[in-house]
């Protein structure tokens, strides 16, 4: 098969969450199981660290990813869902592996995966732990797909675990409260591991501190270690300044990732990192300040908080539930502009009457769904945020709506496009 058909051959086949949701899941670990016993455990060849979280654990993974190449360490990165090539999920030293990897690897395990029947994630990671073994990967970076107890991913014994954020998302598949979310994050704790949180929450902080007492992991909550200021925010950068328990010099750090949110994700990488040293580690001061610096650059991060153009300006961001756009529409409060224009689309199982609420008044609205059967059609979305008083209209693709925010808006205005990861990853200059 071709690339093409090969792909062909994983959608029509397997079930894809990002295209049909919780039908698409396969819960429990005896398909991940199965498979890597076939491959030979392709994840006990590797040092690995596990990313879980609801907000923040991409850019949390793809800043740690960007600090070990830095360096030196040969670095693999697996994260999903990809924007724009299935094969962004599977990057050593920030490069998407070969689609002739791809191609290989179904053909030679097709009778594996007919057998096994596994979901499309599930193959997946298979893949990623393959790929990453017979790469000769020292270290690689796994971000949980989904929850974290029974992910996929969550068959590896890592050298150290990260939560990050907690908050309300997939609440039919991981629960309805913050307490029973946290409980299926903490599942990716294992005995003797250390853990980092990256954000104290008064709810999560107790199911947490409970999982590791009760395996015998050292915890570490990065927010009471690391304390973090913005000291300026211009020409694309982010100047932080860091002071931290075990030093009495703040130290400043560089972020090209501007979204505000990046901060509570820069204490659980700082707290990582400070963990793998005890461990042997060899991370100098020089590769932290490169990897936090260009972790965009160096692992082909977009989509958090991306500078589209600057007359207008125009950000695309992947927010996609209440917590992260809740952030989001703060950090856009802090500019200054004319008028606002957001380009916006859900899929249609966000806790979307929550959301409206967070829509500033004074904007307009160009509707828009990206071409999932899990997107909400257009007009529905344009209904319902006319029903709360704003102001909209609708559009039959994502780009044909940001041209018409484009068409419409001043130079002194801004332009947000987001509301979902498939919004952005349809964007054609992203």
């Amino acid at each position: 098969m071709t690339y093409s058909e090969t792909l062909a051959y994983l959608y029509e086949r397997l079930p894809v969450f990002h295209r049909v949701g919780a039908a698409a899941l396969k819960p429990g670990l005896q398909n991940i199981t199965a498979l890597c016993d076939a491959l030979g455990n392709p994840q006990e060849r590797f040092k690995s660290i596990h990313v879980a979280g609801t907000n923040g654990k991409g850019s949390s993974s793809h800043l740690l990813a960007a600090v070990l190449q830095s360096a030196g360490y040969k670095t693999g990165l697996h994260t999903s869902p990809h924007l724009k090539h299935y094969a962004e999920r599977f990057k050593i030293n920030g490069v998407s592996c070969p689609e002739s990897a791809i191609v290989r690897f179904v053909a030679q395990h097709r009778a594996l995966i007919e057998r096994v029947e596994p979901s499309f994630f599930e193959i997946s990671v298979a893949f990623a732990f393959d790929y990453f073994a017979r790469s000769g990967v020292e270290v690689a970076v796994i971000e949980v797909g989904l929850g974290g107890r029974l992910d996929s991913t969550n068959i590896i014994t890592p050298d150290l675990c990260l939560i990050t954020n907690i908050s309300f998302d997939h609440t039919d598949l991981l629960g309805d409260t913050l307490e029973k979310i946290a409980f299926e994050k903490a599942g990716i704790i294992k005995a003797a591991v250390p853990v980092v949180i990256s954000e104290t929450q008064p709810e999560t902080a107790p199911v947490f501190q409970s999982r590791a007492d009760e395996v015998g992991s050292k915890i570490y909550f990065a927010d009471q270690n690391y304390g973090l200021k913005t000291k300026s925010l211009q020409a694309g950068r982010r100047e932080v300044v860091v002071s931290s328990s075990d030093s009495i010099h703040p130290t400043s750090y560089i972020l090209h990732l501007l979204g505000v949110y990046q901060l509570k994700n820069l204490a659980g990488v700082l707290q990582s990192v400070a963990v793998l040293r005890t461990m042997g580690y060899k991370i100098s001061e020089q590769a932290l300040q490169t990897g936090i610096a260009h972790a965009a650059e160096l692992t082909q991060l977009k989509g958090r908080w991306q500078v589209l153009s600057e007359q207008p300006l125009t950000v695309a961001d992947v927010a996609h539930n209440y917590a992260g756009l809740q952030e989001t529409f703060g950090q856009i409060r802090s500019y200054d502009f004319k008028n606002l224009h957001v380009v916006l689309g859900f899929v249609k199982d966000k806790d979307i009457a929550a959301i409206l609420k967070l829509l500033p008044a004074q904007a307009h609205y160009y509707c828009c769904a990206a071409d999932s059967p899990r997107s909400l059609p257009a007009d529905t979305l344009l209904y319902l945020i006319e029903k709360e008083g704003l102001v909209g209209s609708f559009y039959s693709s994502v780009n044909k709506a940001l041209a018409a925010a484009r068409e419409k808006a001043g130079l002194n205005d801004f332009i947000y496009v987001g509301g979902s990861t498939f919004v952005v990853s349809e964007l054609d200059e992203i």
